[in-house]
């Protein structure tokens, strides 16, 4: 039963140019840091106030917008949240020979479906935390970071009992029941219910940074697939669904994207004045995403424009033979003076549970700011790129040069440095 939308039209219907340059010598180094302060270097708040997270929702109007009696009947506030977990029956011949079995279901039509206090109630014993930073497939920036907290999806669906021919997990979120407006995503059974020592599970969170999720960040309860971009981390949760049928639902997929792609090792380069006076210390900061690859270093290269000189793609060999250099990366916070207070660091998954210290620097799917200090620069105008290197040896976009898998082309700062006045 999958509620007013059949399942198969869910599947169907959801559906600076530059100028190039000579190198920069490689006599511009990394300088010390006396001149700037630890907040300019790493300017970043290291969790995302939710209200402060770079926002993609979907909707018209968008969920979140609906207030009064409108959001209560969405069922987007605590008291009126309910999730139904439902069995596809779909079979198709040559293809699905059985359909998908449970010994329970949960749906609102029966009067059973699960409730925010009951997801709360399986929390205080099954309960996880981490912290997670979201990002889009598609666009060239990061969300935010933030303290997820909730259920593993694999406790929520041991409450249906016995299971038979389950090989995918569908999802989906509230979205008007308008099926131009649906979106949905799934992950495979193993992945729902076999997570691996030292991996994060995918989960259903009701909380962020220790506080309810609001509305605006998908609340009352969101999916959280910790090492997916954030299209497979469905907001206003209202909807699980098991079967046998083994494709890919997600409403991604149906957009010419890569719905099974992993969060990608990323570098962001944060905006920054554009004018420098020669002599003056040019502070570079940004952000990096570590993600699925794992994250080795940042690099940065500055390059300075020539008249009539052409535009760098990512893909140009002066970009794989420029003299890349390394950025320096943010040092371990305190986390009792970043983490919401009264949280013990040694419960949140990704730490020591005995010590309180990560199990990785930087956090695994985790963001952490980096920062380079440009000195002696002569005047003229400059490209300054930044990009990762992830723990396999691949130097950003690789080896993801299609850029439906994740988004991560070579961001581009430029620079004029002016001559000072004698």
């Amino acid at each position: 039963m999958l509620s007013k939308i059949s399942r198969r039209d869910a599947i169907r219907n959801t559906a600076a140019a530059g100028i190039a340059a000579s190198l920069v010598s490689n006599k511009t180094v990394l300088a010390t840091t006396d001149e700037f302060s630890t907040e300019q270097l790493c300017p970043h708040k290291f969790l995302t106030a939710g209200s402060e997270f770079y926002d993609v929702s979907r909707g018209n109007p968008k969920p979140f917008s609906l207030m009064g009696q409108a959001r209560v009947d969405a069922g987007l506030t605590p008291e009126s949240w309910r999730l139904n977990v439902t069995v596809d029956p779909f079979t198709e011949e040559g293809v699905v020979r059985e359909a998908a079995e449970a010994e329970k279901e949960f749906s609102r039509e029966a009067g059973n479906a699960i409730t925010y206090q009951q997801l709360k109630d399986l929390g205080k014993e099954h309960g996880i935390k981490f912290i997670k930073a979201m990002q889009c497939l598609n666009i060239p920036q990061p969300l935010g970071q933030g303290l997820w907290e909730g259920v593993p999806l694999s406790v929520v669906l041991r409450q249906c009992g016995g299971m038979k021919n389950v090989r995918r997990v569908y999802f989906r979120g509230f979205h008007n029941n308008d099926p131009q407006q649906i979106f949905q995503s799934s992950v495979s059974y193993t992945q729902a219910m076999e997570t691996p020592p030292g991996e994060l599970p995918v989960f259903l969170a009701y909380k962020l940074n220790n506080e309810p999720i609001s509305p605006l960040r998908g609340g009352p309860v969101r999916m959280i697939v910790p090492w997916a971009h954030g299209f497979k981390s469905i907001k206003w949760l209202q909807e699980i669904f098991l079967t046998n049928d083994y494709r890919i639902n997600d409403t991604y997929a149906l957009n010419n994207n890569d719905p099974e792609s992993y969060l990608k090792t990323s570098a962001y380069l944060d905006k920054g004045p554009s004018d420098f006076i020669e002599g003056e210390p040019i502070l570079v900061t940004g952000q990096a995403i570590n993600g699925y690859s794992g994250l080795s270093r940042v690099e940065y290269w500055v390059r300075e424009l020539v008249q009539g000189a052409k535009r760098l793609d990512d893909n140009s060999p002066e970009i794989n033979s420029a003299p890349w250099q390394k950025c320096s990366l943010a040092e371990q916070p305190v986390w009792s003076d970043v983490l919401p207070v009264g949280t013990d660091v040694r419960s949140v998954l990704g730490f020591n549970s005995k010590t309180g210290e990560p199990n990785s620097w930087p956090l695994r799917y985790g963001m952490i700011s980096f920062y380079t200090v440009l000195r002696d620069l002569k005047a003229g105008r400059y490209e300054i790129r930044a990009r990762t290197v992830d723990q396999n040896g691949f130097a950003q976009p690789e080896p993801r040069n299609i850029q439906k898998s994740g988004k991560n082309a070579i961001q581009t700062r430029r620079i004029t440095i002016l001559p000072r006045e004698k």
